[in-house]
């Protein structure tokens, strides 16, 4: 299973240290690093993106408010140097909350928890279930 996954940080260092470790990830495949996420949209809307290493803290934009504005988006882990985000990162169903300096050994356990996500996800598909009225269950 190969994961691709986009990198979206203002912060050069941090992209590069990103961009390091997901090299030594044989099941993440980086199709590309970005600045702004407001750039991104092109490339999210492919549909090949499964995954986005997303700072929080940005000019223009926080991470939380652009992944807010996604109408499919691919699952996040976010990146920040910000703790007191982590509640609203996990209130949009993120897959991890990483604060820098993120150290490869967290980096590597978030990124095998996105793998156990995908797999999951790959081996028991959701489909669309007709729902009627005696479909529900009150109590």
């Amino acid at each position: 299973m190969t994961i691709n996954c986009l990198i979206i940080d203002d912060e050069p260092l941090s992209r590069k240290g990103l961009k390091e470790y997901i090299a030594e990830i044989e099941f993440l495949n980086l199709l590309g690093e970005f600045d702004n996420p407001l750039a991104t949209t092109g490339i999210l809307g492919s549909g090949e993106v499964h995954l986005l290493f997303l700072d929080i803290e940005m000019p223009k934009i926080t991470g939380i408010d652009f992944f807010r504005s996604l109408t499919d988006p691919p699952a996040v882990i976010f990146t920040t140097a910000y703790p007191q985000y982590a509640l609203d990162g996990f209130d949009v169903n993120a897959l991890d909350y990483l604060v820098k300096p993120v150290s490869f050994d967290r980096f590597l356990k978030a990124a095998l928890k996105a793998k156990d996500f995908f797999e999951v996800r790959q081996n028991n598909p959701v489909e669309a279930v007709p729902v009627s009225a005696t479909d529900y269950f009150f109590y």
